[in-house]
């Protein structure tokens, strides 16, 4: 299967270039309260080491811009920020005054024309992006009641309505979401969005749920339109640490050919074929691995059924047999070890040849 991207307009969040097939942004958003600094940087850290492209965080207050300021006066954050907005566009335009890259503003509590126009005004002067983020929750009651509850309806008549004003005020820079917490109605909003608009989408589940489930949810979600050529920019939204939903972002985008992004650990689900305590390994190649900025393929297989060939397609690979392990890198068998000495011959081929 090809995957086709429809076309979008291009934009810019800081030195991200997004849309126009340029490749799909991975974001994610500060778990920390902006005011705990040194927990603040040392998420922003590992929110860079793990990928994350975009850095978005919650400014709910004026004491937060003082905060928000310092972080960018003192250059803590290591990608592009964009300082999150609810209720009060006074906050948007003062965002925007500390430098941040780009501001997301939620139509459905921001508080009507006029202050869009500030907002767009201020992002023109400071040559920012703004996002404008819809969500099922927070759609504007007189939209909801004129669409009588229906929320797929109403998502799209608020972004269409905000693209209008944002095009009237003659500015182009911004992406659009439109998340509901249904998978299918998120599917459904941004199947007509991308028809009727062309520019960039951030698409992802709005509130996914904890990372079992939310990881499902989203990467049904995401996974679908990714397939029909929809989105620019994803976020993973799990109530759980922001690097693992850079992770599951980067897995989505990798199961689908789009972007490959760090290893691609393949185990097979044991049965009672398997000798080995191969959760135990798989575990312990999982940790080993997860932190190597390497595009490679690992096959860790507990017998003899599918192990040897998928080890073998692999770049580099474990199958177990009775008592012994072949390891394999680049399609050849390279070596066959003891069970006690699986991971150690592992680790070392591995350093060798990659």
């Amino acid at each position: 299967m090809n995957i086709f991207r429809k076309e979008t307009k291009e934009i810019h969040i800081g030195r991200v270039k997004i849309g126009n097939y340029n490749p799909v942004a991975v974001q994610s958003m500060l778990k920390t309260r902006i005011n705990n600094l040194n927990a603040v940087k040392d998420e922003i850290k590992e929110l860079y080491f793990s990928g994350c492209e975009i850095i978005r965080v919650a400014v709910p207050d004026k004491q937060s811009i003082n905060y928000l300021k310092r972080l960018i006066d003192e250059k803590i954050f290591l990608t592009p920020v964009v300082a999150d907005i609810q209720f009060d566009y006074n906050l948007a335009v003062e965002a925007l005054d500390t430098g941040v890259d780009c501001v997301r503003i939620n139509p459905g509590n921001i508080g009507g024309t006029e202050r869009l126009f500030k907002i767009i005004d201020k992002a023109k002067e400071k040559n920012a992006a703004v996002r404008i983020g819809i969500n099922s929750g927070s759609v504007e009651i007189s939209i909801l009641k004129k669409n009588k509850g229906n929320i797929l309806n109403a998502i799209l008549e608020s972004a269409l309505d905000t693209i209008r004003i944002f095009e009237r005020g003659g500015f182009y820079n911004f992406k659009i979401s439109a998340k509901a917490a249904s998978v299918i109605d998120t599917i459904d909003a941004y199947r007509i969005l991308s028809e009727k608009v062309k520019y960039p989408l951030h698409i992802g589940l709005t509130e996914a749920g904890p990372a079992f489930s939310g990881s499902i949810k989203s990467s049904v979600c995401i996974g679908v339109l990714l397939a029909s050529g929809i989105g620019d920019t994803i976020r993973v939204s799990l109530t759980d640490k922001s690097s693992l939903e850079v992770k599951a972002a980067y897995t989505i985008l990798s199961s689908l050919g789009i972007r490959n992004y760090g290893i691609n650990l393949i185990s097979c689900p044991t049965c009672g074929r398997t000798a080995v305590d191969l959760k135990k390994l798989v575990k312990e190649v999982d940790r080993y691995t997860s932190n190597l900025k390497k595009n490679l393929n690992v096959a860790v297989m507990g017998c003899i059924v599918n192990g040897p060939k998928e080890a073998k397609n692999a770049d580099i690979g474990i199958a177990f047999g009775k008592n012994k392990a072949a390891i394999f890198a680049n399609g050849k068998a390279i070596k066959r070890v003891d069970l006690k000495e699986v991971f150690p011959e592992f680790i070392k081929i591995l350093k060798d040849n990659f």
